[in-house]
């Protein structure tokens, strides 16, 4: 089975690189993927068509023609979705983008998942792995954290392992955000072991793939 995976910046793409093995065994044996990373979430078109400039690669704008391209492309099996909520009704949310799917005419086998409030939620949700990865990390920050919360998760994660918080890192802006949530999936995701995370928003991705290649 081919799967093709969509996500919304470079440091989840950074982030699925290490995972997927763990949830599809090896590349082509059964199963295969991609995985591509855009540089922006957007938001979901207006009359659910394509919007914006496509050189600028921002996800929710181009979409519709995403899913109608892969509708009618043989050879893939299924598409993979994964977004942030943010500040979004996740059931909101959810719905809207499943009317964009039945939109497409043919439309793919399309899964949607999304993390709860931001895909740093799901660091937290192994901890083991996250404290492998920075065992100087803030353990008082990381008490406070409520899983799967919105609370600023990934300004929570930023208090707990960065020196000067997230404070700094927006002191310092552009770039720097970007590299250090890099960082954190090149350090922590090859150490995450999906059967003990935490995050129930984690946990639906990994029942969704399985469900897709069983």
């Amino acid at each position: 089975m081919h799967l093709e995976f969509l996500i919304e910046d470079s440091s989840g793409e950074k982030l699925l690189q290490t995972l997927l093995p763990k949830l599809l065994g090896s590349q082509g044996d059964p199963h295969s993927w991609r995985i591509h990373g855009y540089k922006g979430i957007g938001r979901v078109p207006k009359g659910l068509k394509t919007t914006g400039d496509p050189s600028k690669r921002i996800l929710l704008d181009q979409l519709p023609r995403l899913l109608r391209g892969y509708g009618q492309t043989a050879g893939i099996d299924a598409v993979v979705v994964i977004l942030d909520s943010d500040q979004r009704n996740c059931r909101t949310f959810l719905s809207e983008l499943q009317a964009l799917c039945s939109e497409c005419d043919p439309a793919p086998n399309t899964l949607f998942r999304i993390a709860i409030e931001e895909m740093e939620a799901w660091y937290f949700g192994d901890r083991t792995a996250l404290l492998q990865a920075y065992p100087r990390a803030k353990r008082d920050i990381l008490d406070r954290y409520q899983q799967d919360s919105v609370c600023g998760t990934w300004e929570m994660l930023a208090d707990a392992l960065y020196p000067g918080g997230a404070e700094a890192i927006k002191k310092t802006g552009w770039p720097l955000p970007g590299q250090i949530k890099s960082e954190w999936a090149e350090k922590i995701g090859p150490l995450m072991d999906p059967h003990r995370n935490l995050s129930p928003s984690f946990g639906k991705l990994c029942d969704g793939v399985h469900r897709l290649i069983s």
